[in-house]
Order: C-alpha cells, then structure tokens, then sequence
C-alpha cells in the first residue's frame, strides 16, 4: 500500500511549512497543527497517509475539520484554551482529541463504521487535525483533499461543486457539547449554522461530515495534496539551509508565480459571523517599488489589487510567504513591518467552470470583479 510517512520533527515541520503555502492565509493555526504532530511522535504512533485509490470503492469515508474564525481572539493553544474555559467556568473537556469525538459521535448516529478520513482542505491547522484523528482512531487517510487549498466556507469544495450533501454531521465543541445535524435545507445554511455554533462555543466548532462511498470519493477529491504539501516545504526547507532563495524554492516546487514583494503597511480586520475578513496593504519594494497590493481575506485570502486594479483573485491560490525564510503567514499572523513576498498559484481546474466561479469567485465574495485565469495574468 503506497504511503508516505512522517518520522521525525523536521518532517513535521516540513509538512507544516507545506501546508502554510497552500493555506492561502487561512486553514487552522501551524502553532496548533505542529503540535498535534509531536503529540502524534510523543504517544508512538505511525504519522502516514496512503494513494486514494488503496481506500476500498465499499469504504465509509467522512470529512473532519474545525470550523470558525481565525482571528487573534480565538484561542489556539491548550493554555489559551484552558484559560478560557477557567474564565467562562467551562470544562475543558476533549484537549487536542475534540475532532475525533466528532468522528465517534457520527459513527453512532448512522450506525456504521466509518474506515477512512478525507481532509477538508489543506492548512496547518485544520487538515493536520484530520490526519491527527484518522491515525488516532485506526482509520486511513487519504492522500488528497477537497479543495487543493484552505477555503472560509463549503460551497468552495469538490464536495459541494459535486453535489454530495455534508449532512448528517456531528459538532463538538472543546467544552463537551455534542449536536447532530441530521438535514440542512442546503449547504450555505448548514455552513452559517456551523459558523455561528463556533461563535457559540467561544471560537472553535468542530466537525465530522460528508459521508461517502470510496468510490464516490475517489471521483470527489484532489489527490495527492499532502505529499505535495510535504515536498514543497521541504524545498522551501533546503533551499534555505544552502542560502538559496526559498521563495523561488516554493515557487519552483508548487509551480506558481511571484505576484508582489513589500513591507506590510497594515491591516485592517474584523470578525464578521463567524470568519475573520479584511484587508491586508503592502507597499513594495525592488521592482515593485511605488506600487501598492491589497489582498482582501475572509479568513483565506480571496482577491488582490495593485495600485487599485483587479489583480489575482480566488479561486486560484494567493499566499503570503516570509520573504527570508518562505514561510507562509496567516492573516492572524501577518502585521505592520513585515517583509513579505505574495506568490500565486493556479486552482485545479474543477473550480473554473461558470458553475463553480458563482460560488468561488470573487463576486460571491461581494467583489466587482471579473474572474481571470492566474496564467493570464501573469504572462
């Protein structure tokens, strides 16, 4: 069975790296998904994910991901966590195994097993968490995702794009709270649902969804995501050790393009139902110099302009990267006076139909803006 498999800390940290450059922004804290990992390390286990196609076509297979707001107010540490919960006189009940509760609760709601877990997204926070849990409960996970890069919401997955409905779904919370949802009259209300219990449960909700057939899955998911997450960071990794440029590293390995390199001048951000949504300003320097980027997030970052005009924007990949190390930043991170370099990278295809662009686009996110290809703008 093809797998590949993470040993050690530096692995870990590769991968995390990796999955910082996809997360376009968003997708979970590293701090968060690095210490899962060594959790993982700690108590013994084998950290590794296998081919989709060794997931037998009979197999259960759900989704199992946090859902909320990535703002600095959330707390993403277990200190930060137990903190919170001392203060509002909650219990911290689940620590860092809240995701596979979620997991437990659907198998008991539906009566059956579920044999394989299927990240969401890729992120440092939230796809390590699905891989923390399947390995956790003895359960495979796949080499691959729903979105080939983080997303604020489920109408930007394969899933939704594919017709597959994510309920019944369970939620848990960090506390002890447990709901089942057993139908929601579409996908855009069972996402405000979610958000809004995350809001609820003081920052974080977490989820088991979206319950398929292997076979059903293997048409569904973008494949090997994480093995490409993984060599990525490991080439921004490298090129660093040897003085060579890791942006160019990344760009190289993931196959994409320097949009713009500055210093951040500022941010402005907001919590808005349950996502963080904003805008990021860098003026540039080098041959950027005199020209001003603005990337606009909601949660992941979804549209860029320079100097005001329309520029890259979702769903093709938009990453804010550390220019010494190539280390990705999330918006919670990102702040006055830091020298970035904006990269860019093309969505899988399946997001580009008209279809697809009415809900991944930048006019679903509010935005006056007609959608052009990342190649051709670049070019």
């Amino acid at each position: 069975m093809p797998h590949r498999e993470l040993t050690n800390e530096q692995d870990c940290m590769d991968f995390i790296t990796g999955l910082l450059f996809f997360g376009t922004g968003g997708g979970g804290s590293a701090q968060w998904g690095l210490s899962l990992l060594r959790e993982l390390l700690d108590e013994g286990y084998s950290i590794q994910w296998v081919d989709i196609d060794d997931i037998p076509d009979g197999a259960l297979t759900c989704t199992a991901y946090g859902t909320g707001s990535i703002s600095e107010d959330v707390p993403d540490t277990e200190e930060e966590i137990r903190a919170l919960g001392e203060k509002k006189g909650l219990p911290y009940k689940w620590g860092s195994k809240v995701l596979d509760h979620a997991v437990i609760e659907l198998e008991e709601y539906v009566g059956k097993k579920i044999q394989a877990i299927i990240p969401a997204e890729l992120g440092a926070g939230n796809l390590v968490a699905a891989l923390a849990t399947g390995i956790r409960l003895g359960k495979l996970v796949a080499d691959g995702d729903y979105g080939g890069r983080a997303y604020p919401e489920e109408m930007q997955s394969t899933l939704f794009l594919k017709g597959v409905a994510p309920f019944p779904l369970a939620i848990v919370d960090w506390w002890g709270d447990i709901l089942l949802l057993k139908e929601a009259c579409n996908s855009a209300m069972m996402e405000r649902i979610g958000k809004m219990l995350s809001v609820a449960a003081y920052g974080g909700a977490f989820v088991a969804a979206s319950l398929l057939d292997g076979r059903s899955t293997k048409r569904t998911i973008i494949p090997n995501s994480l093995t490409r997450s993984l060599e990525v960071g490991r080439s921004i990794r490298l090129a660093a050790e040897d003085d060579n440029d890791p942006v160019k590293a990344a760009l190289e390995s993931a196959g994409g393009w320097l949009l713009f390199e500055g210093v951040v001048q500022g941010k402005e951000w907001e919590d808005m139902e349950g996502l963080m949504v904003g805008t990021t300003h860098i003026a540039g320097q080098g041959r950027f110099a005199g020209k001003v980027m603005e990337i606009y997030f909601k949660n992941e970052n979804q549209a860029t302009w320079i100097n005001g005009e329309p520029y890259v924007c979702s769903p093709d990949l938009v990453s804010v990267l550390d220019r010494d190390t190539g280390i990705g930043l999330t918006n919670t991170e990102i702040e006055k006076g830091q020298e970035v370099a904006v990269v860019g990278t093309a969505c899988n295809s399946i997001f580009r139909s008209e279809e697809a662009l009415a809900w991944c686009g930048p006019r679903y996110f509010g935005l006056d803006i007609e959608y052009k290809p990342i190649e051709d703008l670049v070019s």
